[in-house]
């Protein structure tokens, strides 16, 4: 009987443990996928297995390093129920999950979460709710490596061979998943410029693992420093001198898009009519169409860096950001040239100064003087951040304070437009209602725009009555989250989770122009992507360029588009950059030699 009663606890013991072991990191990984997307439905079963075995490598390697099962599986749970929910919002707000690269953003992040609101769906209760039952059970595991002197016994040696073995075997699967066999193996996803679609059907922790292999960039096929030298030696020398040397004042404007390129829709009012009144074909000095950029709800410093660099993010890892990873040094740009030829070079924000680290990128750039929030005094605001009119204000007033003919050229970088668009303000009363919807968060976006039309067309209007020839270059950064534009493809019998390759190019259009008070050639129908629009400025202006710009202008005869979504040909034939890097190769030279190796 005794011996019946130690087999049976011998039983119980192993069901105590083994099968908690084996069956809740499974649990785990359902619950965490459940926060964005339903596993079973996008998720091919082997892709599946995938995800749990890194689960149960992970539930073990925390078994060793802590010594108790029941806290290795319950440090697995709040880890991966934290993590998840911050990736659900995350989501949310800027339609991208959480990459490898935000790592290197958790201040800028920080800086601006009180701004957005944070609600929580039914299916995200639920998973939490979930979370919270798996972790009360896990509590039932009584499974310890415990010694009496752990430091004598050999219990310490297996818990750190078991560590290591552990570790080496996640290192090892993650290099797996790095492989171009394993992704044909097991028919994963891995187009990087959807990073969204990634997470749904590879899993968002294996998927978050198949990124890290771009943290780091390598160097293009047959670089070296002589052949990027060679490669611009044909735009060297270029002339330096410059009959006239206008002011040119650039508005990057937080969020601006035309959404009416994604599909039809009716208001009650026109909520852009002057920026339609300068894309009309003839309007007179002015060239307008559609920039093409690399970002989509938010990481606004890849267009300022592909913008003023002219470098292309097609050739750095999906959701890097240059301006917190890459920029340690000086680096040429559309700045450095202009401060070059006698200009004063002025960068604008009106937000906090260690936004993407621009308080260290900016003089790296070669812009002179540089102003943010706090330089503005008791500015107009609407909802809670400084209004585009103040933003234009304070370019008004710089420019009647500095001395006569000497050019000057200011980037500006508005906030006014920035997300969330759910809240109320009392200094904020949305005029544009769209019909048939009830999403307040497009409402408010549109009227917003509205405002933004308005500030540009009193800047402009200041502008054509000023004594020295001026120049404005303006453009949105990007478009705005899935959560405001969602509404416009349901009126358009679309679903944002199975977009054509047409209408996921759509979601990366935003309206620009360029504007002279003097005489320009006129052009409407330009498109374009950010980075040849400074090229085509100096172009614009008829100021000389250097020999990257120069280059760029003659690249963009071929490619006129090119980010890190596409690129398009002369004969607007779209395809993914990856299908023509032989092509793009000398481009991709040139940049890696300007950005990692020359000084």
């Amino acid at each position: 009987m005794k011996r019946l009663l130690q087999k049976y606890s011998k039983v119980i013991w192993c069901l105590r443990n083994f099968i908690p072991m084996l069956l809740f990191p499974v649990v785990n990984f359902y619950l965490f996928e459940f926060y964005i997307s339903n596993p079973w439905e996008n998720m091919k079963v082997p892709i599946q297995f995938l995800n749990i075995y890194l689960f149960e490598l992970l539930m073990l390697l925390f078994f060793f390093l802590f010594g108790r099962l029941k806290w290795s599986l319950r440090l697995q749970s709040i880890f991966f129920m934290v993590v998840g929910l911050a990736n659900y919002y995350v989501l949310s707000f800027r339609s991208a999950p959480i990459m490898p690269w935000d790592l290197f953003s958790i201040g800028t992040a920080l800086s601006v979460a009180d701004n957005f609101k944070y609600t929580l769906e039914k299916k995200t209760i639920f998973v939490l709710l979930g979370f919270v039952v798996l972790i009360i059970l896990e509590g039932i595991p009584n499974l310890r490596l415990k010694a009496e002197d752990k430091w004598k016994k050999p219990m310490i040696g297996v818990r750190i061979a078991g560590v290591l073995i552990f570790t080496g075997l996640l290192c090892s699967f993650t290099q797996m998943l790095h492989q171009e066999s394993t992704i044909r193996k097991y028919g994963m996803y891995d187009k990087l410029f959807t990073p969204t679609v990634i997470s749904k059907r590879d899993g968002t922790a294996v998927g978050f693992l198949m990124e890290l292999q771009y943290i780091s960039v390598d160097k293009p096929d047959n670089y070296s420093a002589s052949m990027a030298e060679q490669i611009l030696e044909p735009f060297q020398n270029q002339n330096t001198t410059a009959d006239k040397k206008p002011n040119i004042i650039v508005i990057m404007n937080e969020a601006f898009s035309d959404l009416s390129v994604l599909g039809d829709f009716e208001t009650n009012e026109d909520y852009m009519p002057f920026l339609r009144s300068l894309m009309q074909e003839g309007t007179p000095n002015t060239i307008s169409g559609y920039l093409n950029v690399s970002v989509l709800g938010g990481n606004t410093a890849n267009t300022e860096f592909e913008f003023l660099t002219g470098n292309t993010m097609a050739f750095l890892p999906q959701g890097s950001i240059p301006y917190q990873q890459y920029i340690k040094k000086e680096l040429p740009s559309l700045a450095s040239h202009l401060k070059s030829l006698g200009y004063q070079t002025i960068a604008m924000h009106p937000y906090n100064s260690t936004g993407w680290d621009r308080n260290k990128v900016y003089p790296l750039l070669g812009f002179d003087e540089s102003y943010f929030i706090r330089d503005y005094k008791n500015p107009e605001k609407i909802r809670k951040y400084v209004s585009d009119k103040a933003c234009y204000d304070k370019i008004i007033a710089l420019y009647e304070e500095k001395e006569k003919n000497t050019p000057f050229f200011v980037f500006n970088v508005t906030m006014q437009n920035h997300s969330s668009y759910t809240d109320d303000f009392d200094n904020f009363h949305p005029e544009i209602i769209v019909d048939n919807s009830n999403s307040k968060a497009l409402n408010n976006y549109l009227s917003l725009i509205k405002i933004s039309d308005e500030a540009i067309e009193g800047l402009v209007n200041y502008f054509s009555f000023a004594d020295e020839d001026t120049m404005i270059i303006f453009f949105g950064d990007h478009q705005p989250t899935n959560s405001v534009v969602s509404n416009i493809w349901k009126l358009n019998g679309k679903n944002g989770s199975n977009l054509s390759m047409e209408d996921e190019a759509k979601r990366y259009k935003v309206p620009y122009f360029i504007w002279a008070n003097f005489d320009i050639a006129s052009q409407s129908h330009a498109e374009t992507s950010a980075n040849y629009l400074s090229a085509k400025l100096l172009e614009a202006c008829g100021l000389p360029q250097y020999d990257y710009t120069a280059y760029l202008l003659k690249l963009s005869e071929k490619y006129p588009i090119l980010t890190s979504l596409r690129a398009e040909n002369a004969k607007g034939e779209s395809t993914e950059v990856k299908t023509i890097m032989g092509e793009l190769n000398n481009y991709a030279i040139v940049q890696y030699h300007r950005l990692f190796q020359k000084h």
